[in-house]
Formats: structure tokens, C-alpha cells, sequence
């Protein structure tokens, strides 16, 4: 079979990790990123078990997880700090063959664009067009045209892929609430535990980096577009300054300038992640809000999932077609489970808010883990792409 080629949209972690896979498979693959430099600044990222096993079948997480840092412990606080729900790491490793890793997006996207060829990487590259010539597909970008026998629109909630050829689908809706993003300088005793502390809502969470660095984030239930009037640090330190220890101080560690804010979106439910030869993955295809730190999961499991339809098989529409009917249930799944754990974290009105920590907190370990069950325990299907004997645990 001549080598076929594959143009990917889209530079993030989805769209990068789709691209290695491709690769190791024999094709011949371009990345078109509209930034730029394929980078990520000012955030961390949760890898779960899912998304661990994701990684060790393109072969990367050992590299990946020795990037990153591992908690023992975390959970859910109130509001006065006492603890609601407590997650051993240990027993998430056991029943799901990896732990959650923590790390920097940064130090993701390099791991991941370091494994391409440096002239399968094409930046400032935004694209404008996307069409069928009756033989192979056209992206026409800023940088010229590329002809392909794929494409992949990994270009995120506003895909331009996306609103090329799925015109007539709803666009991106909020969710109701903003977030901000942070990671602090290095502290001389960062705390033992990560957490994540539900208010009236708002929430402010936190989990340890390498580095004795923690990223920290928090949510508010205001409108879309919503100006803070004056600057996000100052802002986070009136809505959270007063919040239970380590708070505080992880506010204080955090640099004025670095604060990340973003409104927080979901996309509606598509009927279908492909149109003929060209396939929509991550945020493009199912962007979810982040309540359960599955976005970035999701987008490796597509990108592992999408490889495997398309070995093999010379007609790939009909390769696409199976990937439609393997990822979009699942994925259209954990956005909606996302969202209904959003709306429950930002519960504002009191008799609510007792309810939901009374319920959480009267709520056994084993039944929160085994409520996960459905989204951490993901089989890679087929035969890995790539992996050695060292990496699987």
C-alpha cells in the first residue's frame, strides 16, 4: 500500500498525539498549529489512569510520568476545610494499572512534539479552508495547501474544521461559570495533599507539580464575558484570600502576573465525529468542562482509538466510521457526567450546598472509586502502536 498522508489541525495534546500515532504507523503526517510555537504556558494538567494507558501504547509514559508528580492522597473539603471525600492513589493504581500524574501542559507538549519529526511540524499555519477535490482532501492555511488522504480537526472548542464542515451543528455553551489557572513559585513545605475546596459557588482547587510548585485553580458562577474590575490576582485573592489553610499561603506564592482566567464551555452533542475522510478529536469533537479532569484524557484516547481503526483498512471513510461508533458515546458520556458534577460543585444556594456535603461526605471511598470505574478503566483497543516491555506495570 503506498504511504498515505494525514494533515492534523490542530498543535495540542490531542492533535500532537494523534500525529505519533499516525507515524508510528507508517504515515506520512503534518501537524498545522495556528500559533506560533507549539507550546502551552501557565497550567497544569491531571493525567489519569486512562490516559496513562493511552500513553503507554504510543509509547511515552515513562517519559511522560517521570515529568510529572504523583500524589499520595487527595480529596474533597467544605468550605470551613473539613474533609468530605477523601482518594488514595495507591488504591487508584491497583484497580486501574496507573496512578494520577500531575504535571506542567508544557512539559506535555514538548514530550509529545519532541517524538515527530521536526519537519512534520508547521506553525503559524492557521487554517481557512477544508474541502474534497474528488481525489484527496485540501486544507488550505496560511502557509499554502496541503493535500492529504486524512484529516484530523484537532483545533479545539472553536474548530475551524469543525465550522467548515459541521455548519449546520450548535456552537460552544457556557457553562455557567469562569476559572482561573495558576502555578505558584516553589515552596519550602508545599502541602502533603492535593484537594479541591467547594464554597457557595465557587471552588478553588490545588495538586502538587514537580519542583515543590503546585498548580491551583478556582471556579466562580458568573456571566459569560463577566470583567473582574480589577486584576485576576486581585480578584482571586477577594474571593479566596480568607479560605481555609494552605490557601492562602499558595495565593501568596503565586506570582500577580501568571493568573490564567477562562469561561468555562462544553460543546452540544454532535450527530457524528466524522464527514468522509476528515475526523474531529478532543475539544473539536467533544470539548467537556474540566470537572473531571478528562478533556486532555479523552483526547489521547482518541487519538490511540483513531490509529487503530485506520490500520489496515484502505477505505478510510469506513475506518472513520468505526471510530465515530467507538468514541463519540463514550466521550458525549463523560461531558454530560462532567457537567452534572460541575453544577453540584457550584451549588450556591445554602440548603443545597448542606445536602451536597452531607451526601459527599456520608459517601464511602470504594463507592466514589468504583463510580469512576466507567471512565478509568479504558482498554486501548487492538494491539498497542508502540510500546516497550518496560513501560507496562
Amino acid at each position: 500500500m503506498p504511504q498515505r498522508a494525514a494533515t492534523i489541525v490542530g498543535g495540542g495534546i490531542g492533535g500532537l498525539a494523534a500525529a505519533i500515532a499516525l507515524h508510528r504507523r507508517g504515515w506520512r503526517v503534518e501537524v498545522l498549529e495556528r500559533s506560533r510555537e507549539f507550546t502551552e504556558i501557565g497550567a497544569g494538567i491531571s493525567l489519569w489512569p486512562n490516559a496513562l494507558h493511552a500513553l503507554e501504547v504510543l509509547g511515552l509514559a515513562g517519559a511522560v510520568r517521570a515529568l510529572g508528580a504523583v500524589e499520595a492522597t487527595g480529596g474533597v473539603r467544605d468550605r470551613r476545610g473539613h474533609w468530605l471525600s477523601r482518594t488514595d492513589n495507591a488504591e487508584l493504581t491497583r484497580r486501574f494499572g496507573h496512578p494520577l500524574v500531575v504535571l506542567h501542559r508544557a512539559d506535555l507538549l514538548r514530550a509529545l512534539t519532541e517524538a515527530l519529526p521536526a519537519d512534520s511540524l508547521r506553525s503559524g499555519s492557521e487554517v481557512s479552508a477544508v474541502r474534497d477535490d474528488g481525489h484527496r482532501l485540501v486544507v488550505v492555511h496560511r502557509k499554502g495547501e496541503s493535500r492529504a488522504d486524512l484529516v484530523v480537526g484537532a483545533d479545539g472548542l472553536r474548530s475551524a474544521v469543525r465550522r467548515a464542515l459541521w455548519s449546520d451543528a450548535a456552537g460552544p455553551r457556557y457553562a455557567g461559570y469562569t476559572a482561573w489557572r495558576m502555578v505558584t513559585e516553589p515552596l519550602a513545605e508545599p502541602p502533603s495533599e492535593g484537594a479541591a475546596t467547594w464554597g457557595r459557588g465557587e471552588r478553588f482547587g490545588y495538586t502538587a507539580l514537580p519542583g515543590r510548585r503546585m498548580y491551583c485553580f478556582a471556579t466562580a458562577s458568573l456571566p459569560a464575558g463577566a470583567a473582574s474590575g480589577s486584576s485576576e490576582y486581585a480578584e482571586l485573592l477577594r474571593r479566596f484570600g480568607s479560605w481555609p489553610d494552605p490557601i492562602p499561603a499558595l495565593l501568596d506564592a503565586v506570582p500577580a502576573d501568571a493568573v490564567l482566567r477562562h469561561d468555562l464551555y462544553d460543546l452540544p452533542p454532535l450527530p457524528s465525529f466524522v464527514r468522509g475522510r476528515v475526523a474531529l478529536l478532543g475539544d473539536a469533537a467533544h470539548a467537556m468542562t474540566p470537572n473531571l479532569g478528562q478533556g486532555a484524557c479523552q483526547a489521547l484516547e482518541d487519538a490511540v482509538t483513531l490509529t487503530h481503526c485506520l490500520d489496515g483498512r484502505p477505505d478510510v471513510a469506513a475506518a472513520l466510521r468505526s471510530y465515530d461508533l467507538l468514541r463519540r458515546p463514550r466521550t458525549q458520556a463523560i461531558t454530560r457526567r462532567s457537567a452534572r458534577l460541575g453544577a453540584v460543585g457550584q451549588l450556591a444556594w445554602p440548603p443545597a450546598v448542606l445536602l451536597r456535603d452531607t451526601v459527599a461526605r456520608l459517601t464511602p471511598t470504594r463507592a466514589t472509586l468504583r463510580s469512576m470505574t466507567p471512565v478509568l478503566d479504558w482498554t486501548a483497543p487492538g494491539d498497542p502502536v508502540t510500546a516497550t516491555e518496560s513501560e507496562r506495570h
